[in-house]
């Protein structure tokens, strides 16, 4: 489009989003795209949710802003009630921002803050991994692993350690799970011993591998065994779940699905359907204690705790609860699991389809039985997600997961879709990877 706007996307013209209900999106040409990626994975409730737009009317006209160190409101409180009535047990503070990047430099400041206040000063270091996505503003971008998004921007980066991702078909170590006994977990040991244990902050990572390695799941034991080493050298655990959480892998939080209690995790997207910008930081009371007891977090945003948006997600929640859509995905999830698998699980150029609840990958590679991936130049991800945009379809696009080149597209459908419209995309995809590669 012409005009003044400094668009995300440089070079091209996009088409123009006039309308959204349901799964669907539909632009000024009449043309409707079935939105199975929920944009970048955020609007979990579909299109067009009238409940949230009652709510933030409502609101507005109520009290549309009061600043956080000045008031708080009820709207405010009681997102924090609803969400700590299903967090991990003993998550039971929340900290409201606005988007997901925000939220991890917060929750990367908090953990500093909370060894400060407990008397350990020298603790200071961050560890996260490879293959990881965090956000874009520095903070975030210095704890994200994927190399395209950091090269640009080095020199402005604080230092950061990686370690690799739990990424079991390109296993960095060459193993195989379970007879590399975790290896990808004991790295975090290694890392911790080389940098100094008295040194280490806190520990960053995606419960659930997001779009960087499209949804790659951890091996089993991996978050237990985590969890032990940060307990044994006093670092913090934080669970980023900006993409993987409030329902996005069939339970309230990803954590819930490996029976690990976090001590800081983050909230993002999905939180308000995506109808406001909205995210969060949860963290332990007793973190939260320690914090309070040393003079209180020095941290703070115009647009922090912010009742409009508070509205949005508890009317976001209140749809989440009383259409059971976490159960809803949780049973979902194997149906569009075999779908997927069915349609694509046997093509040659298909090397996996993993994933689980409403949030799946399918990765491509030009040797199945070798993986050897294709080069970055044949820009396979990009010529699918195009022929599947004109078929009608959205998905997100992951490369670069093994190295610069490799390609995958993530499969992540609003938890209101169902068996029709899971069918749709599984055969929509299949048509596309035919029509492109063979």
């Amino acid at each position: 489009m012409g005009g003044h706007n400094f668009a995300r996307k440089l070079g091209g013209e996009l088409p123009v989003a006039v309308r959204a209900e349901g799964l669907w999106i539909i632009d000024d040409q009449g043309r409707r795209y079935l939105d199975a990626s929920g944009g970048a994975v955020v609007v979990n409730l579909g299109h067009g949710r009238a409940e949230i737009a009652r709510a933030v009317h409502d609101q507005i006209m109520a009290c549309h802003y009061a600043h956080p160190t000045m008031f708080t409101t009820s709207v405010v409180e009681d997102l924090a009630d609803r969400l700590a009535a299903h967090a991990p047990e003993g998550v039971s503070r929340f900290y409201f921002l606005s988007g997901g990047a925000e939220a991890v430099e917060t929750a990367i400041k908090l953990a500093r803050q909370i060894h400060l206040c407990a008397g350990r000063p020298r603790r200071q270091r961050l560890i996260a991994r490879w293959k990881s996505y965090h956000g874009l503003t520095l903070g975030a971008l210095a704890a994200t692993g994927r190399t395209p998004f950091r090269a640009p921007f080095a020199p402005l980066l604080a230092e950061v350690s990686h370690i690799p991702a739990p990424y079991c078909l390109r296993c960095p170590f060459g193993l195989a799970h379970p007879s590399c006994e975790l290896r990808c977990a004991a790295a975090l040991e290694e890392e911790i011993m080389a940098q100094g244990a008295d040194t280490i902050s806190a520990f960053l990572a995606e419960t659930v591998s997001g779009a960087t390695i499209a949804a790659a799941l951890p091996p089993a034991g991996y978050w237990p065994r985590v969890r032990e080493i940060c307990d044994r050298y006093g670092v913090l655990l934080i669970h980023d779940e900006v993409m993987c959480g409030l329902g996005r892998t069939g339970r309230w939080f990803a954590s819930q699905r490996y029976d690990v209690v976090p001590d800081i995790l983050t909230l993002g997207k999905g939180i308000s359907g995506g109808a406001v910008a909205l995210s969060a930081v949860g963290c332990r009371e007793e973190h939260f204690e320690t914090v309070r007891a040393g003079g209180g977090f020095t941290h703070g945003g115009t647009y922090s705790h912010h009742p409009v948006a508070a509205a949005a997600g508890l009317a976001a929640l209140t749809i989440i609860e009383s259409e059971g859509l976490v159960d809803k995905v949780d049973q979902q999830g194997p149906l569009l699991g075999r779908m997927l698998r069915e349609r694509l699980g046997s093509h040659p150029k298909v090397c996996d389809v993993r994933g689980l609840g409403h949030l799946w990958g399918v990765e491509f590679a030009q040797d199945k039985r070798t993986l050897a991936p294709f080069s970055r130049k044949e820009q396979v991800t990009e010529r699918l997600w195009s022929a599947l945009f004109g078929k009608g379809l959205i998905t997100y696009k992951a490369v670069g997961l093994a190295g610069i080149d490799g390609d995958a597209l993530v499969v992540a459908p609003p938890y209101v879709a169902g068996p029709e419209d899971l069918e749709f995309i599984a055969r929509a995809l299949a048509e596309a990877v035919e029509e492109i590669l063979g």
